[in-house]
């Protein structure tokens, strides 16, 4: 089999690795002493807005992000790797990158926004909290589905790419 060009995959890598280095910094942010204390003033990491930062949005940006987005990268390096077919959709690959990617940042930055405003408004005892949680709602089942989809993209494709493979198809 002739070595294959992988440079599609860097985009996949630097995604990932841009990912880990926001988390990272979100990881180090939240234990400082004020933003810490302001966290669990607001209900981190057990329910109430805080919870939408520490652990969601943390867990998020690394998780998904990082880790799934590495995960697609080596799947996709290693698919024709093993099998000695290309994978079964670039169309596909594509969708998968550009979807997850897209859902983690609106993801990430819904439960950003919406954990500090919320936040902010729960210690001020503002009783218009009720009518942001309308519009958080719809907006963090938006970006969730978003980034489902990319994630399902790739786990679709893989797996075609896999019975084709190994099926010689």
């Amino acid at each position: 089999m002739p070595e294959q060009n992988h440079r599609h995959l860097i985009k996949f890598l630097a995604a990932s690795l841009l990912f880990f280095l926001a988390g990272s910094i979100h990881g180090v942010a939240q234990l400082m002493p004020g933003v810490r204390a302001w966290l669990d003033s607001v209900g981190s990491p057990y329910g109430g807005p805080g919870h939408m930062i520490d652990p969601l949005a943390h867990a998020h940006i690394n998780l998904i992000g990082g880790v799934m987005i590495l995960a697609m990268t080596i799947a996709y390096y290693l698919i024709p790797k093993l099998t000695g077919r290309p994978v079964w959709s670039t169309k596909l690959m594509n969708f998968s990158f550009y979807g997850t990617v897209i859902g983690v940042i609106c993801f990430y930055s819904t439960l950003m926004i919406f954990g500090i405003w919320l936040g902010t408004l729960l210690l001020a005892g503002d009783p218009s909290i009720d009518d942001v949680y309308k519009i958080y709602k719809p907006l963090v089942a938006i970006s969730a589905t978003i980034m489902g989809i990319g994630l399902w993209a790739f786990l679709i494709n893989g797996l075609i790419s896999l019975k084709k493979g190994y099926s010689g198809k």
